[in-house]
């Protein structure tokens, strides 16, 4: 055998076993924590509304609350993250936000609920990113999308198995003396506490110390990392060793920070108000849903959206990613979504969602394979961190203006218009952002443009 040959294989069999023994598990971790995040979307029209007497605005506020509570621990959260290894750090938000989720299983008053949102996004604080940064530091930079798409499977799949799986819990009324809506947030709260004390035990921080790899597997996927790392680090100077100013100072960093803004603008106002929209089918169409009928339309969208993200990320890694790998998706979500606005049915309505949750859901993973790129070290944790900060300035603002804008027109067509226009920036951006690097050179640490990838 050749020792191309050899290097073939033994790249192919690392990157296999990386994919079975550490993505499903960080993803089923995603999975509990989305699940977490978005229950209040479910409790809200199935009973806690009522019995907590919230406005849309209210609502919207405790929705989008979360992520000021992330935003304030975010850049912190994931250059702890860096210096004390992935094992520790993502086991201890993982219990901490658990803890605080149970508490809501209590929650009595509007006060209340903010106070508790705000805590679980300051407990959770750092988890997304964290992940994004473990698997990135697991995989060289050609086989990232596929490794990323297969991790962001999990959102998807969240509401596809977590909307019927919260409306069986719901129609638990009166278990333990709880109303239905109580019920869900205790049974959803402990998978995240038994998870993050697996995770202490089952990750492992980098390559080197993986047993479950052979040593030519070892040997293969840390020297590959560390040229990658020198290569950036040969191009971007003294700073890319780490130091914030490497990521704070970089325009391309900040201007992924607003394309990621859009893209989060839409996926959180679909996720907190979409049960919502559900429930007020009933009026529009005159027609009445169950509890279980509720969940299992919520789900629709998002299994088509798991479909198109699985080949749409299979695509830009075999071919490599371009630009229209995230603008195009941006450009078909700013479209249609506000176009749901003027279908004549339930039917038609959901199946142009679905375009638009496809669309976002094609996007994300696509796009999260470029920070790290050209950023390395410290400078690539604080870069992912800043990023996902913009997106966590999104989730608040896509929660309390959805609400306000409901409540001061009395329909959705302002707040889904808005949706449209800030995903159709985040194209426009991204378009920009390639023109830009094709004037300016060559992305650090790559001999191509950012939206551009090896095959």
């Amino acid at each position: 055998m050749s020792a191309d040959t050899h290097s073939t294989a033994v790249e192919r069999t690392a990157i296999k076993k990386v994919s079975l023994r550490l993505v499903p598990f960080v993803a089923l971790m995603f999975f509990v924590n989305y699940l977490d995040r978005t229950a209040i979307s479910f409790a809200e029209p199935n009973g806690m509304g009522a019995d907590l007497a919230l406005t849309a605005a209210q609502f919207g506020f405790a929705s989008g609350i979360f992520f000021l509570g992330y935003i304030v621990l975010e850049v912190p959260s994931n250059m702890a993250l860096h210096r004390f290894g992935a094992r520790r750090w993502l086991a201890r938000i993982m219990v901490s936000w658990g803890i605080v989720s149970l508490l809501f299983t209590w929650v009595s008053s509007t006060g209340q609920l903010y106070g508790l949102r705000f805590l679980l996004g300051v407990a959770e604080a750092g988890f997304f990113p964290g992940a994004i940064l473990f698997l990135s530091q697991w995989v060289p930079s050609r086989h990232r999308t596929k490794i990323l798409g297969l991790f962001y499977l999990a959102q998807p799949l969240t509401t596809v198995f977590g909307a019927p799986l919260a409306g069986w819990l719901i129609g638990r009324h009166g278990m333990f003396g709880l109303e239905g809506w109580r019920v869900m947030f205790l049974f959803v709260s402990l998978p995240a506490i038994v998870l993050g004390l697996v995770a202490y035990f089952y990750l492992i921080d980098r390559p080197a110390d993986a047993k479950w790899l052979t040593p030519a597997e070892r040997d293969w996927l840390t020297a590959e990392l560390a040229a990658e790392n020198a290569q950036k680090t040969g191009h971007e100077g003294k700073h890319a060793k780490g130091d914030l100013k490497a990521a704070f100072g970089n325009a391309r960093v900040w201007v992924l920070a607003l394309v990621y803004f859009g893209f989060v603008y839409g996926l959180y106002a679909l996720a907190f108000f979409l049960p919502t929209i559900i429930s007020g089918f009933q009026e529009q169409y005159d027609t009445t849903f169950s509890v279980m009928d509720k969940a299992w339309i919520t789900a629709i969208p998002y299994l088509p959206a798991a479909v198109v993200l699985f080949f749409w990320t299979r695509h830009a890694t075999r071919h490599g990613t371009r630009t229209w790998h995230v603008a195009g998706p941006a450009v078909v979500g700013g479209v249609s979504i506000p176009l749901a606005l003027y279908m004549g049915s339930p039917t038609a309505t959901i199946a142009v969602i679905t375009v638009t949750a496809s669309a976002i859901f094609a996007a994300l993973p696509v796009f999260w394979s470029i920070p790290s790129r050209f950023l390395t070290g410290a400078a690539a944790a604080a870069g992912i961190a800043l990023i996902n900060t913009a997106g966590n300035i999104a989730g608040f603002a896509a929660g309390y203006i959805t609400g306000w804008l409901k409540d001061w027109t009395g329909a959705y067509y302002a707040p889904l218009y808005l949706v449209g226009f800030f995903m159709l920036l985040s194209a426009a951006l991204m378009v920009r952002l390639a023109a830009r690097d094709r004037t300016a050179g060559p992305v650090p640490g790559t001999d191509r443009q950012p939206m551009e990838a090896h095959r």
